[in-house]
């Protein structure tokens, strides 16, 4: 009886005890989707990141450039595997460690060869054409780069039906330009469209960043010969914003068939941003100006006799063009990007020319507030 009565106990503790609380642990799931481009080819997109792996197969021309590397950082950083055809073996290294392991691809060809670009773009379904010359050279003419070499990748665009072809143009194109470079680039936009309609166009402004045309030779000391006494005007745009926005453009199929114009916010002369470089390297830069009837031949034959660019005559032509705004043309602000001003990184691209005397001074911005507050007046009524 008594045994009974334990037994009988224990179950009924049993039977009354409160059931055992289940914990289930919410786990972070990837998300995968399959998306269906406008040509009806299907992309496995991804959250991104740089080991993840999906997004699209991108053929970045023109890579080894200096906007290039942002783009190719830009697509390989989340996904996306970035096919660079390279011309020189030593150009295209620094691209390598952008990606993860097998993210960048490079493939060797050659811009006269139509063989090498299909293979270059066969297996993708988006491209970028970021081919330029600021200068002709022995081997390649403005028209050699800017017409054909577009053409030929056009073609090879339109014959393997890639959902998006992006052509990087430059401000100021226009066929009936008098700078040659000015009037291949309007050329060349007119080719891509004509081939493919659905082309993407973009016009950047003169670019600045770390291995920039503009900032670095106002501060070094080989920019000596100039014309026009630097009086060109332009909107000076941060490289690092251009492919920002290049970057948008080929998630956002509404910029198919569209043309941009990428600027910065101010509009700067040549001589007020060498004002600006001198103030922040603390150093003088001296510029000495040469009529355009002398320098022009004179740059022509530098270019033509040497195998390194000095100047050409086509850039000082450019010299005496300011820059010109398309009303019709899409900006920034359709792609909800701000562009970063030129002043507020002078220092950040220039510090490295200072005089040893001066590397540790703040940025010029930086002293200037200092000085006006060394001003500032309290008033009676205050």
């Amino acid at each position: 009886m008594q045994k009974s009565r334990a037994i009988n106990s224990v179950l009924g503790s049993r039977a009354f005890a409160p059931a055992p609380r289940v914990q289930f642990q919410v786990q972070r799931r990837f998300l995968q989707d399959v998306a269906i481009t406008r040509t009806g080819k299907p992309i496995l997109k991804v959250q991104g990141g740089r080991s993840s792996l999906g997004g699209h197969n991108v053929t970045v021309f023109g890579a080894t450039g200096f906007l290039g590397r942002y783009i190719v950082h830009k697509l390989a950083s989340q996904g996306c595997t970035v096919v660079v055809p390279y011309r020189e073996e030593m150009t295209k290294r620094h691209l390598k460690p952008t990606g993860d392991l097998g993210r960048v691809v490079f493939i060797e060809y050659d811009l006269r060869n139509t063989q090498s670009i299909e293979e270059a773009v066969r297996h993708s379904d988006a491209v970028y054409n970021l081919v330029g010359r600021q200068y002709p050279t022995k081997n390649f003419s403005y028209t050699d780069v800017h017409v054909d070499g577009t053409e030929r990748i056009a073609e090879a665009v339109a014959k393997y039906d890639i959902d998006r072809f992006i052509h990087v143009s430059s401000y100021n194109a226009a066929k009936d330009s008098v700078s040659e470079y000015f009037s291949t680039k309007g050329w060349g936009e007119e080719v891509a469209r004509n081939i493919y309609p659905e082309t993407t166009i973009v016009r950047p402004a003169p670019m600045f960043g770390f291995e920039d045309n503009l900032l670095h030779k106002l501060a070094g000391v080989t920019n000596l010969f100039t014309s026009n006494h630097m009086q060109e005007r332009f909107w000076p745009v941060h490289a690092i914003d251009v492919g920002a926005g290049l970057e948008r453009m080929l998630h956002d199929d509404t910029t198919a068939g569209q043309t941009f114009e990428l600027y910065g916010p101010k509009n700067y002369s040549m001589a007020e941003i060498a004002q600006l470089v001198d103030r922040e390297i603390i150093k003088h830069r001296r510029h000495l100006n040469v009529p355009k009837f002398l320098l022009k031949p004179a740059a022509y034959w530098i270019n033509k006799l040497l195998w390194w660019h000095i100047m050409s005559a086509d850039e000082v032509e450019r010299e005496y063009i300011d820059q010109k705004i398309d009303p019709t043309a899409k900006t920034f602000a359709d792609l909800g990007i701000e562009p970063a001003e030129l002043s507020n990184l002078t220092f950040h691209y220039l510090k490295a020319y200072r005089s040893s005397s001066y590397y540790d001074l703040p940025p010029a911005t930086e002293q200037e507030k200092r000085e006006e507050r060394k001003y500032i007046h309290v008033l009676d009524d205050q």
